[in-house]
């Protein structure tokens, strides 16, 4: 089958706040799916905060939902890879979602086991002369939380070797779908441009939706922050992998 034929959704990412926090593996295992091992950046093991808008998002590469075209998105997510054949695929599992809309959630949910949320959500992008500020909210019970970032100077692609490539540069997706097994779908976008950051983290109650030991990670000041300008997405239709 054509790539054409096995596109499940296109949009665009955009101003993404990544929050990247080392963390120790044992606390990840339950939570990568078989077949895949947890990957790492110099011996070091990194989970992820990040937020962003989805936009202009069609099913099957083109069609437009009504309603659903723009939304945010917050995600935490954790980094492995596995091997097909000599192709040596790094990938991201997604720990929990968070998106505004239900028909996102429950899709999600239904066709690539993910663990997705429905909850209000906001944000606030504001770009400024020498860089940008940018936040996403969520409202888990009474209470906001909140992810963000200050960035300073020019956006630029990450230096080779460097952690922010190896936290950008995934491009397969791995979930365990309620069936078990492991799913593996591909996620296909140009490298992305990045920011430093002045200040960034986040603030609220973190062990409703992650748990005490993920929520106490989360609640620290992150190890590396920036903001990825993001691209054009494309996610292909997932695949059982052994």
């Amino acid at each position: 089958m054509s790539q054409s034929k096995r596109v499940f959704l296109s949009a665009e990412w955009r101003d993404l706040v990544m929050l990247n926090y080392e963390i120790e593996p044992s606390l990840l295992n339950r939570y990568v799916p078989p077949g895949t091992a947890q990957d790492s950046f110099k011996g070091r093991t990194y989970v992820s905060l990040v937020g962003f808008r989805f936009c202009d998002t069609k099913l099957l590469g083109c069609l437009p939902v009504p309603f659903h075209a723009d939304f945010d998105e917050v995600n935490l997510r954790l980094y492995v890879r596995r091997k097909e054949g000599s192709d040596d695929r790094r990938g991201v599992v997604f720990i929990a979602e968070v998106v505004p809309r239900r028909a996102i959630s429950t899709t999600a949910r239904l066709v690539y086991g993910e663990n997705y949320t429905c909850l209000r959500m906001r944000h606030h992008i504001e770009t400024e002369e020498f860089g940008k500020r940018a936040e996403y909210q969520w409202r888990v019970g009474g209470q906001w939380c909140r992810l963000s970032a200050q960035t300073a100077g020019p956006p630029k692609h990450p230096q080779e070797g460097s952690l922010e490539q190896f936290i950008t540069e995934h491009y397969w997706g791995y979930s365990t779908p309620r069936s078990g097994g492991c799913l593996e779908y591909h996620v296909s976008h140009a490298p992305w441009q990045v920011w430093a950051t002045t200040t960034a983290g986040f603030e609220g109650e973190a062990g409703a939706l992650y748990g005490s030991e993920l929520g106490a990670v989360i609640q620290r000041r992150p190890d590396c922050a920036f903001v990825a300008d993001g691209s054009s997405v494309t996610v292909f239709k997932g695949d059982r992998v052994q």
